[in-house]
């Protein structure tokens, strides 16, 4: 089990359509993206009548450095078309592994670490692209201890 949460574990995750907005973003910039794209994707997806089918999330392609690739936004129901800064898409049905983590974000880096660890336990190798679910509101969570994030790390 990491620190912060729970035992990595492999799952298979299923195809989800998504509506995201996607850019390169500084991290020490990612919080204000973050709120910016979460209030762009549900202004476009409740225009055109689709709905949430899910917390928030950020797909990030390639390892965080002083930038990051990113996409942010909602796993959603209903017809939805891309639209001005918003895009649709899918996560992909991909093997994974998953694990829970409790706490700051800024800690997020020790159950990444955990599900590394897993994974070359079992002989596999980290992908890529990487997911989280933001499963908690820090509007009305705002102790960082209680936060979850489900962490999602695709097998190459």
């Amino acid at each position: 089990m990491n620190d912060n949460g729970q035992q990595p574990h492999r799952v298979h995750i299923t195809e989800q359509t998504v509506a995201v907005v996607r850019e390169r973003v500084p991290m020490d910039s990612l919080t204000g993206f973050f709120d910016r794209a979460f209030g762009a994707v549900m202004a476009a997806v409740q225009t055109q009548g689709a709905r949430p089918a899910g917390p928030p999330f950020a797909l990030y392609h390639g390892m965080p450095g002083a930038s990051v690739d990113v996409e942010a936004g909602f796993p959603i129901q209903g017809n939805f078309h891309g639209t001005g800064e918003v895009a649709s898409g899918v996560l992909p049905d991909t093997d994974a592994f998953e694990a829970i983590h409790t706490g700051p974000y800024d800690q997020l880096g020790t159950t990444y670490d955990a599900i590394r660890e897993h994974m070359q336990a079992e002989g596999a190798t980290p992908g890529n692209d990487m997911w989280e679910y933001y499963l908690s509101d820090p509007l009305k969570q705002p102790d960082p201890a209680t936060w979850q994030t489900r962490v999602i790390w695709p097998v190459a």
